[in-house]
């Protein structure tokens, strides 16, 4: 079957399916049941974009054909003339707009439209990683901001010369773990520490895992299984921080999962963002395996039990950033350092793309 037909009939298909998914999210019946109205609106948003591409893709066709048509009967060649120059600038626009719905055709990731859990964790380099792994934070801070996206962090081990040991944190807004994904692994910085006397140059190295948040319908946990116990906060925060037995430590007894929050003064509170964590957490052993077998296909990804993989290093030398995954090299490392990460994501989005089209039937 021709390229052009085989897209034509996907798209005719994606079409029904999305006047069925309009007609059922106003049935009451699917209203009433919380979790597939939210499943059924979210598949209707995706294909209503799908289904303007196709219009538009039609369109051009028809226009196409229409041109060709004017070209064999026209006998005035000055009309002849602009049909050439119309036939020419739309047959150009055409393996464009199919290249575009070759990638909006593969089937997109569930995870991709959910909120993210960063941890960040400083690595081989003593004080130095610590410090890097504060700056790495200020990154995703900028960058979330420029997203407006919101951060909430839950988990704070400060470093002894500052920045941090470790620091978790929740990132809520659209589409955040489907960009928020590519930072997973390690990241090394090379230049003159703080705290080096001699001027040398050290390399030093942090490491991110970035996990979906689970959704309260994708993890049912038992009361039963799990253990809580309270402690004073350690934490910034004024007085009361220190002397209320508000953070808490949560124990999931079958996996032996433990997270801890103690960033809020209300127990309560931090209750909530610990179970929020946890749910996070025990569902991530199951996408933790998803992880590892795209991990193994994809160069862009990195599973995030990997965190040996190197994905980045940051040269303040020569003020460049380098992404191992796909030999991408800027030399704009301030402006990346002040969350402009657009570029490096966008590359690498476009890599995982060109890889997804091998591995379907599209090409």
């Amino acid at each position: 079957m021709p390229k052009t037909n085989t897209l034509l009939s996907k798209l005719e298909s994606i079409r029904m399916r999305f006047e069925e998914t309009a007609q059922q999210i106003t049935d009451p019946e699917v209203i009433a049941d919380t979790k597939r109205y939210i499943k059924l609106n979210k598949e209707y948003k995706e294909l209503e974009e799908l289904v303007e591409v196709s219009k538009e893709y039609k369109n051009l066709l028809e226009n196409i054909d229409s041109t060709k048509d004017i070209l064999k009967q026209e006998s005035d060649e000055e009309m002849r003339e602009m049909a050439r120059e119309e036939l020419d600038e739309m047959e150009q626009k055409l393996p464009e707009m199919e290249e575009e719905i070759k990638v909006l055709l593969l089937p997109s990731d569930p995870e991709d439209t959910k909120n993210a859990v960063v941890e960040i964790r400083a690595g081989t380099g003593g004080d130095e990683a610590g410090i890097f792994a504060g700056d790495l934070f200020r990154l995703y801070s900028k960058f979330c901001e420029k997203n407006r996206w919101k951060i909430e962090v839950t988990n704070i081990s400060e470093g002894t010369s500052g920045g941090y040991k470790e620091i978790v944190f929740n990132v809520t807004g659209n589409g955040v773990y489907g960009i928020l994904k590519y930072e997973s692994g390690v990241h090394r910085v090379q230049r003159v520490p703080q705290t080096e006397t001699q001027g040398r140059v050290h390399t030093s190295a942090a490491s991110v895992a970035v996990l979906p948040e689970a959704e309260e319908f994708d993890v049912k946990i038992k009361p039963e299984d799990i253990r809580k116990d309270t402690y004073c906060s350690s934490g910034p925060g004024g007085q009361s921080v220190n002397t209320t037995y508000s953070a808490i430590r949560l124990t999931h007894i079958p996996t032996g999962i433990v997270v801890t929050c103690q960033d809020q003064k209300s127990q309560l509170k931090n209750l909530d963002k610990a179970m929020a964590e946890l749910r996070t957490r025990i569902y991530n052993l199951e996408h933790q395996k998803y992880l590892d077998e795209i991990s193994s296909k994809r160069k862009t990804m990195v599973s995030t039990g990997d965190r040996s993989a190197k994905i980045r290093t940051y040269n303040y030398p020569q003020g460049r950033v380098t992404d191992h995954r796909i030999n991408l090299t800027l030399y704009n490392l301030q402006a990346v350092m002040d969350g402009d990460l657009d570029e490096v994501i966008k590359k690498l989005q476009m890599e995982e793309n060109a890889e997804r089209l091998k591995e379907s039937d599209l090409i």
